[in-house]
């Protein structure tokens, strides 16, 4: 596993290779039109099939984290140049299908169940399928593990980007980090509670509080870093606005994830009453003086079937940038620790030197996608 760590980390280069000479009998295929239609969930799905040259092969799409109070919709569906994903893979004689799940916000384990049931509809109107494929963005990453690691025998391989594959609750935790550090640090800016938003936060976000909060992090850059030391949340030293990008970033998704995942999760997920924070100025004085808060038990309790076990029946292909904001890359070493050696399928990391989430080229996640395949 460590070899592969290592040689891993130029194999995107070799995946577009990959993929023209696994698939180089695809040349000839013609996209076809796409077909939606509705899940007895009420989650929308779409459906793509090459009108010639298909390869019998179907990619299953999850997309990434959508804020609760938009509509249900087909989001994050183009590569990093805005082309249509499913116009590049049938290109190659691929079927693409994917699914807006059957709400937004937290819908991991709902996602896990609708991406089922859009395979079991895609076979039913396409029983000549012979490879199904998993790629998740983000939270859809998490959503392709989970039903790689939960699926025995049904895909062939999948692919993860940019997703907190490595540990739900950590990733809970490291959003909620944040957002009681910046507290204590810029105390005020955002009313009430890090695990209770209110609503007018949210409707006022980009008019009212970015803008005050984007200054205050500017004028204040020793206390803006120290925060980012102290919360342990990468930006790129090279590019100082990175710093107050990484800030917005994790506040944002406070903002909009909290409501939201204790709604679905019975409870507040995020607890640091024991926690010791370090890296500051004054240690003593910070983890004295930080906001407590303890999850509740059901939360607790309900975040255990969101986490990952490392066991694989399949290869599992993740692509994440170093510098990862939002998601960490030591995800990656966390499911690494948890994989498990003897299992049939294999873990393959990419990583890439790059700030922000998922901030990938395309030739990053076709590489990744040739890599993927290439494992079948």
């Amino acid at each position: 596993m460590r070899l592969r760590l290592r040689t891993l980390t130029v194999s995107a280069c070799f995946g577009l290779v990959l993929l023209a000479a696994t698939y180089a009998g695809a040349q000839n295929a013609i996209p076809g039109p796409c077909e939606d239609s509705e899940l007895p969930t009420h989650a929308r799905i779409r459906i793509c099939v090459p009108q010639v040259g298909w390869n019998g092969g179907v990619v299953l799409y999850a997309h990434g984290f959508v804020v609760p109070a938009l509509p249900l919709g087909f989001y994050q569906t183009a590569l990093p140049d805005n082309t249509p994903i499913d116009q590049v893979l049938q290109a190659q004689g691929f079927a693409f299908a994917t699914t807006s799940y059957r709400r937004n916000g937290l819908n991991i384990l709902e996602g896990i169940d609708d991406v089922q049931d859009l395979y079991a509809r895609f076979k039913q109107a396409h029983p000549g399928v012979l490879r199904a494929y998993l790629v998740g963005l983000s939270e859809g990453g998490l959503v392709a593990t989970l039903q790689a690691e939960r699926s025995h025998d049904v895909f062939e391989s999948a692919l993860a980007m940019c997703s907190p594959i490595g540990g739900f609750r950590k990733q809970v935790d490291y959003v909620g980090d944040f957002r009681v550090l910046f507290d204590y640090y810029f105390p005020g800016l955002i009313p009430s509670s890090p695990v209770s938003i209110p609503l007018a936060v949210m409707q006022n976000w980009d008019s009212q509080y970015v803008p005050t909060i984007a200054a205050a992090l500017a004028t204040h850059a020793n206390k803006t870093a120290e925060l980012l030391r102290v919360a342990k949340a990468p930006y790129d030293p090279a590019t100082p606005a990175t710093a107050v990008n990484t800030a917005l970033d994790l506040l944002r998704y406070n903002v909009f994830a909290t409501n939201d995942a204790a709604a679905q999760l019975g409870g507040n997920p995020y607890g640091n009453r024991t926690r010791w924070y370090f890296g500051s100025s004054n240690d003593l004085r910070l983890n004295i003086f930080v906001r407590r808060f303890t999850a509740s038990n059901a939360a607790v309790q309900a975040m255990r079937l969101y986490e990952t076990s490392g066991q694989l029946p399949i290869p599992l292909v993740t692509l994440h940038t170093l510098t990862d904001d939002i998601v960490p890359v030591w995800h990656e070493l966390l499911y690494l620790a948890k994989v498990d050696p003897f299992a049939r399928g294999v873990f393959l990391p990419l990583p890439v030197k790059r700030y922000g989430h998922c901030t990938f080229t395309n030739n990053e996640v076709l590489g990744a996608f040739g890599l993927m395949v290439s494992q079948q």
